[in-house]
């Protein structure tokens, strides 16, 4: 199984120019001091990036035609989507370092850059598992089913930067000082050039966006296998994300519903790349319930309180818990029935994988469920934590 794509050489390579460009235009010349990015600016900023990704969305229905074109838009729209999460994980880090709003664009520059690279990776090698294991596909909707069960059921799980476990690596062997110096990321202290608080917030959502890969990099492998229109969907999504954190970061409050349309779009997709051998579902099919899903969370985030939502939500661990409960006799029977035929028929490889990966999905999915509903159940502690303290 190959992937021959849209994406030669020469548009890699144009694509990669154009948004190293861009960010240097971005860095050098609108953002070169560091100032509180306004809601105007914010805006601006927005329907720019936007505006761009739509335009080369056009170009794509134009070049490689209609397909590809769906393609892109849908990737866009999932990454879009998915990246409102990352704002949620950045507000809480930012309220934690006490980062100063002057000087959060530019740790976000920067997380930025290093998400581009980190994707491009996780993209490339993606590609080349599936081009060469076609069953990886399995495992990437797995990843998503379990990501999504898991945002639906703990909606509400507290964010505690100052555990992650790089951040307290970072903070034990790298010298470092308990004040801001301006946007800076390393000053000189007594004569030692030491880290400043504003480096342990890069690291910190370097490795939050890396964790965030896992999950929306498999997104998009689930609308299409092309490698050019993967990373210039994901790209685009992330050069648009600065810009959205100062616009929604103020009111992401309001839209309580949605983590829950979130948590749906990755069951969905999950769940189309487990049936991609028997059922193909069309990219436009794909997208009209993508964009549905996401569209419903954030209309009716604004028609029920959020009290009246969590009232309703609350069973959902529940139900899961005892969907495993009822599940698990039939998984049992499954891997028994599966073995059997095995061992009696040889079943041939590429018939055998995409059950026996569903079925260890599956156990593993009602697993994630029934772990996360016990952990629901228990009470909730909040801790407070001095941000001077950072992650030591």
């Amino acid at each position: 199984m190959g992937f021959e794509g849209i994406g030669t050489p020469l548009l890699w390579v144009g694509f990669v120019v154009f948004v190293l460009a861009m960010l240097a235009l971005d860095l050098v010349v609108f953002h070169r001091k560091a100032h509180e990015v306004s809601l105007k600016e914010a805006l601006g900023w927005s329907v720019f990036w936007i505006g761009l990704a739509i335009a080369f969305n056009i170009g794509v229905y134009y070049w490689a035609g209609s397909e590809s074109g769906l393609e892109f838009t849908a990737g866009y729209l999932i990454e879009k989507a998915l990246s409102v999460d990352n704002i949620f994980v950045f507000m809480v880090i930012f309220n934690f370092f006490a980062v100063p709003p002057a000087y959060q664009h530019r740790v976000l520059f920067y997380g930025i850059l290093g998400a581009i690279v980190m994707r491009a990776l996780f993209i490339f090698a993606g590609a080349a598992l599936l081009m060469h294991f076609h069953w990886v596909i399995y495992i990437f909707g797995g990843i998503l089913v379990v990501t999504g069960a898991r945002m639906l059921v703990r909606r509400d799980e507290e964010i505690h930067p100052e555990r992650n476990p790089i951040c307290r690596l970072v903070s034990k062997w790298v010298p470092m000082t308990k004040s801001y110096d301006a946007e800076k990321f390393f000053t000189v202290e007594n004569g030692r050039r030491v880290a400043t608080p504003l480096f342990l917030v890069l690291v910190t959502i370097e490795m939050t966006d890396l964790v965030f890969a896992v999950d929306s990099i498999p997104a998009v492998f689930a609308v299409t296998r092309d490698p050019f229109i993967v990373f210039t969907s994901n790209i685009f999504a992330i050069l648009g994300l600065r810009a959205l954190f100062f616009l929604l970061s103020g009111v992401m409050s309001r839209f309580h519903l949605l983590k829950v349309g979130l948590a749906l779009v990755l069951l969905f997709v999950g769940a189309k790349m487990f049936i991609v051998e028997w059922v193909k579902i069309p990219v436009a099919i794909s997208l009209t319930i993508v964009g549905s899903l996401i569209a419903s969370s954030i209309v009716l985030s604004l028609l029920i309180s959020p009290t009246r939502a969590e009232k309703y939500l609350a069973v959902v661990p529940a139900i899961l818990g005892r969907m495993f409960n009822s599940a698990k006799s039939i998984l049992l029977l499954a891997w028994l029935v599966g073995g059997t035929l095995w061992v009696t028929f040889s079943w041939d490889r590429q018939v055998a994988m995409p059950i026996f990966a569903s079925l260890a999905i599956a156990t593993i999915v009602a697993m994630a469920t029934a772990l996360a509903n016990v952990r629901s159940s228990g009470s909730k502690t909040k801790t407070t934590v001095d941000p001077s303290e950072s992650c030591g």
